[in-house]
């Protein structure tokens, strides 16, 4: 991709390239649909056609949602569902302890109480029990009268665990995640990911997955005239879950991924769910919310618990309707979440500095390790290190000799297969993930051994520059960062994994004030002016030290570029441009 604007190495190391449409296509996106010229220019980017480009910026679940029956076995699914309902089974549901499984696992209680049945959820415990079913678990979950277990985010790989259900309880698995063989032999297992699950719907979460469901059961039950003496419940009210989930779970917006959190999203602005409002009323969060906010607020509040607590917290918190127990709850997770980042944040401090020796020794993948490191914490430490240095990153905490690992790897270098090679090869004691991220359970005896392996295997990585690029997609002066460009732009949400928040470089901006806010000073409030007499408000996180906050806190130094996202903010009924800095270097005379 060609240099932007000549910044070959920025202030944080980074290389800017430019991400451009074919011309000819943004100008028909702008003609044809009278749209302004930047949103045909963005649209041309992201190779949306003329005639997907109402049903992007628009997107409708009757439009988009698919016929539940294109997955391989939800009409069986389906049919047992709808069973249980009628006969008002106990239903229990067995979720995993990310934000994905705790919202599929709150949509299928949600669902299957509304029609009748004794509904409850499981959550595994993190330390205790690892990922997935186990057998005494659901050895208890049938001595407590369940007769359907329903796995959510888990499943398709838990051929074992699951054979304790055999003769008591049905299994329906309602899962996403990638699996090597068949299924297990359960009533059924649906899951996008199968290898022979023809449906093209692989971009699903679990919570995706779930709401499909509830939508084939319901369908089934009107088949079968169970609605002629009783309301059919809307199924609408749960896609501010399915929204929480998909945003968080980073899985493609989208197709219907888009309807589903822009839909999901409008749901949860009406605060209907005791739990999301106790947190959104919380976290300070007052005008509509986003996915940042889904992502970046509830998520990690949510998943906190799942992480160094109590498993099922944040699933409770979802189904609670008791607002004063929301509150209650919300109020404990915050202060999880709070505990969450301490501990993450002296792991990270750890890892970082055996990541500098282990770049230095010449390696290509990241693998760092440690006794105590707290495994709820892992993977967000992998994801921060692979940022920080471009570099596939697993990170592991022992206890007695076992550690348990999370890695996160990047773009074109495939770590899931390396990590299922590895314990194919008898390397690690468990393992698996996809291309992105991956988990495993290994011995400490066999840690250079794996460094070895995965240093063979992904040696590519050995020769990524030190920072990833970074994408840009137009150039502004100050004065032309309008409000009403920023609604332009927004149009384009919901942003995540698959519609990246466009990146825009401000030409030769000069710092006019700045001061340090938040927690620690880590945040950096600025005021910018062009050249042209355009001023505009800036804000910079995670800008604790380093060359970008120095540049930054020098008002009336040279003038910048600065790359960022440019939104429209509104307070007290007001709306103004502001200016996300991500990057900055110095501009040329």
């Amino acid at each position: 991709m060609e240099t932007a604007l000549g910044v070959e190495r920025s202030l944080t190391g980074r290389r800017w390239v430019w991400r451009q449409g074919e011309p000819r296509l943004a100008a028909a996106l702008s003609q044809q649909l009278a749209l302004p010229e930047m949103v045909g220019r963005l649209l041309a980017a992201r190779e949306v056609s003329v005639e997907a480009a109402t049903s992007f910026l628009e997107p409708t679940l009757r439009a988009l949602l698919p016929d539940p029956s294109v997955l391989l076995d939800m009409d069986a699914a389906c049919e047992r569902l709808a069973d249980a309902a009628q006969r008002e089974e106990t239903v229990a549901v067995f979720a995993d302890y990310d934000v994905d499984g705790a919202c599929a696992g709150a949509l299928m209680v949600d669902a299957l109480r509304a029609l009748g049945c004794r509904a409850a959820a499981y959550v595994p415990d993190r330390l205790a029990e690892g990922y997935g079913p186990n057998a005494p678990a659901i050895t208890r979950l049938m001595d407590g009268g369940a007769t359907l277990i329903v796995c959510v985010d888990c499943g398709i790989s838990a051929h074992e665990a699951l054979a304790a259900a055999s003769g008591r309880a049905d299994v329906v698995v309602l899962d996403h995640h990638k699996a090597e063989g068949p299924p297990p032999r359960v009533v059924a297992a649906v899951n996008p990911n199968r290898l022979d699950c023809g449906s093209g719907l692989r971009q699903l979460c679990a919570a995706g997955v779930a709401f499909l469901a509830a939508v084939g059961m319901q369908r089934t039950l009107r088949r079968r005239g169970f609605f002629a003496q009783r309301p059919e419940p809307d199924l609408r009210v749960l896609l501010d879950l399915v929204a929480l989930a998909t945003v968080c779970d980073v899985v493609p917006l989208i197709g219907v991924n888009r309807a589903l959190v822009q839909q999901g999203l409008r749901c949860m602005g009406r605060r209907e769910r005791p739990g999301l409002a106790a947190l959104l009323e919380l976290s300070g969060v007052r005008d509509a919310p986003s996915a940042h906010t889904l992502g970046f607020v509830l998520g990690p509040r949510i998943n906190a618990g799942g992480r160094i607590s109590v498993p099922d917290l944040g699933l409770r918190l979802l189904l609670e309707r008791d607002p004063i127990e929301a509150r209650a709850m919300a109020e404990r997770l915050d202060a999880v979440n709070r505990k969450r980042q301490e501990v993450e944040a002296g792991v990270l401090a750890a890892a970082m500095r055996q990541a500098e020796e282990q770049i230095a020794a010449g390696h290509a993948v990241l693998l760092l390790h440690d006794e105590g490191w707290h495994p709820g914490v892992v993977g967000i430490v992998a994801g921060r290190v692979r940022e920080r240095f471009n570099r596939p990153a697993c990170v592991a905490g022992f206890e007695n000799g076992l550690g348990k690992g999370s890695g996160r790897s990047v773009p074109g270098l495939d770590l899931g297969a390396a990590v299922i090679a590895a314990r194919q090869s008898g390397m690690l004691v468990a393992g698996g993930g996809h291309a992105m991220a991956a988990g495993f359970t290994i011995e400490a005896g066999r840690l250079p051994e794996l460094h070895a392996h995965l240093d063979e295997r992904l040696s590519a990585a050995a020769t990524l520059p030190g920072a990833a690029e970074l994408v840009v997609e137009g150039s502004l002066n100050p004065r032309g960062a309008t409000v009403e460009l920023a609604e332009s732009i927004g149009r384009l949400a919901p942003f995540g994994a698959g519609n990246d928040e466009p990146v825009f470089a401000l030409l030769r901006a000069r710092v006019v004030k700045a001061s340090r806010v938040g927690k620690e000073g880590a945040t950096v409030r600025a005021f910018i002016e062009g050249e042209d007499g355009g001023r505009l408000k800036a804000i910079c996180f995670r800008a604790k030290d380093g060359p970008l906050a120095d540049a930054l806190l020098t008002p009336g130094g040279g003038p910048l570029l600065l790359s960022g996202h440019l939104r429209a903010e509104s307070w007290n009924e007001q709306t103004s441009a502001a200016f996300f800095i991500s990057d900055a270097a110095p501009a040329r005379p």
